[in-house]
């Protein structure tokens, strides 16, 4: 009895010396996006505060380090490629000489490399954090490994990111593919490659790859590509995306194998079950995202995930367990870095800040930055209609080519769709796939976040003229009902309606 008494003091002695020796700090933050914005909130309204900051991978986030940033640095040259090739239809006769795949991708880096390391240096010199560039899990409720070390704190913000997923294709891991991830260190450009995948990110990097000389193939498992867009959007996409490769839509892939031409596909068509074979250099898989909370073993502090293995949040961006938050993919609600700066505004007032604030999706915008581009914002036509009934909605639609500038650009297809209750003018939603879409939406986007949402101010602004933004204050003055609009989607432009 005495030897089991001494044992369990021995125990608790080291028990106590743990939790002695284990640091404490006001603030922790697991990695290195969005999330270190409230730390250099809560540092400027405290200077006092002691911040521990965590990331295994370079500093910076994933825009930064291997998404938006890097993607976009790589679209931009893409989308000058695109509008030399059309400079005959302006009467000017150019040729491309040369297309430096290597300089290109060395610039991205180069630049992607400068920023990260401004980024570290800033955290490892702040006399406010303590910077640990280090896997992190969690051993215990608030409690947090970090290497060889334990840290604590009631405060902890779950800033985590994600990571491509991938599809259980046949032998996929055997042939070797690369993602949104690794095509980033590319240093030769494949001749021919096969993207898995037919949303943002294959739409994003098929535009780059084909600009760049690349045969391209991309392989869709929905009828529709671009699913998450309206249906008469992704329909002029993927007409003039088609245009310089080759989009599939509703095919699967089943296997992968190697063979003496290179690396074979065998997709299914979902419909009548017919095969496909797809012969490429390399293999692109764009199939989405997937959480990466399964690193930091989150059962183990009682935060629950949800069947996609992402943190669970209320409406204030608080996990299961309070005091820890979750901002950015690592809630899963939208994966775009614009939201999670937006979260990481909501965090700061909730867990720092003296007022609580609800985070708020109602007007969540997003782009797609491919030939041509996309900008969306709010409701699509048929959520519109399921909310407040066919008879309360109406619809705007404007071409550019039916603007003097749409004109001088010579554009063909491109439009303007806005969504309005019929009753109050709220904008409900808008869609434009054209040049600058991502530019012309924040007009809508903004009036999304006044008090009333309504298209008035804009149709009673003056616009330049002649400019882009006409064909959208041209959209907001052409409204239809929801039967109207579908007449013209079918019966004089052969789009397909919602």
């Amino acid at each position: 009895m005495t030897q089991k008494i001494e044992k369990v003091f021995v125990i608790a002695i080291l028990y106590l010396l743990m939790v002695l020796l284990m640091k404490k700090y006001d603030l922790i933050v697991i990695g290195t996006g969005s999330g270190t914005s409230v730390a250099d909130a809560a540092i400027n309204e405290s200077p006092k505060l002691k911040i521990a900051v965590i990331d295994k991978d370079e500093p910076g986030g994933i825009c930064l380090t291997r998404g938006c940033i890097p993607s976009k640095l790589l679209i931009y040259p893409a989308d000058i490629v695109r509008l030399i090739q059309r400079s005959k239809e302006f009467g000017i006769d150019v040729t491309i000489k040369k297309i430096d795949f290597t300089a290109i991708m060395e610039n991205m880096r180069s630049t992607i490399k400068r920023d990260i390391e401004n980024i570290r240096h800033g955290l490892s010199n702040s006399k406010n954090i303590d910077y640990y560039p280090t896997q992190a899990e969690f051993t215990a409720p608030y409690t947090l490994k970090v290497g060889d070390k334990k840290i604590t704190s009631n405060l902890i913000l779950l800033c985590t990111g994600s990571r491509p997923s991938i599809p259980p294709v046949e032998s996929l891991d055997e042939v070797g593919y690369l993602t949104s991830t690794t095509l980033l260190k590319l240093a030769k450009l494949p001749n021919t490659i096969a993207i898995i995948g037919g949303g943002y990110i294959a739409a994003e990097f098929g535009h780059f790859l084909s600009a760049m000389g690349s045969k391209v193939t991309i392989i869709g498992r929905n009828p529709q590509f671009l699913p998450q867009e309206e249906p008469e959007v992704s329909a002029v996409a993927k007409k003039e995306l088609g245009k310089h490769l080759t989009i599939l839509t509703n095919y699967e892939v089943r296997k992968a194998e190697v063979t003496s031409r290179g690396k074979k596909l065998i997709a299914v068509n979902r419909e009548n079950g017919k095969k496909k074979q797809i012969v490429a250099d390399e293999i692109l898989i764009a199939t989405g995202r997937r959480s990466n909370s399964d690193i930091l073993k989150p059962e183990l502090a009682g935060i629950k995930t949800d069947k996609r293995g992402f943190f669970v949040v209320d409406d204030y961006l608080q996990t299961s367990q309070p005091g820890i938050y979750a901002l950015g993919d690592a809630n899963g609600s939208f994966l775009f870095k614009h939201v999670a700066n937006h979260e990481a505004k909501v965090v700061y007032f909730n867990a720092i800040g003296k007022t609580k604030m609800k985070v708020d999706y109602h007007a969540v915008p997003h782009a797609v930055f491919s030939e041509p581009e996309i900008g969306s914002v709010g409701l699509k036509e048929k959520e519109a209609v399921e909310k407040f009934g066919k008879e309360n909605v109406l619809i705007g639609f404007y071409r550019y080519e039916d603007t003097a500038k749409g004109e001088a650009m010579k554009t063909k297809e491109f439009f303007v769709k806005v969504i309005l209750q019929r009753k109050t003018g709220k904008i409900l939603g808008a869609h434009i796939v054209g040049p600058q879409a991502s530019v012309l939406i924040q007009e809508i986007i903004n009036l999304m976040y006044t008090k009333n949402q309504s298209s008035e101010p804009l149709m009673e602004a003056m616009h330049i003229h002649p400019a882009l933004p006409e064909v959208v204050d041209r959209a907001f003055r052409s409204l239809r009902t929801i039967d109207q609009y579908h007449h013209l989607l079918q019966d004089h432009l052969n789009l397909p309606i919602s």
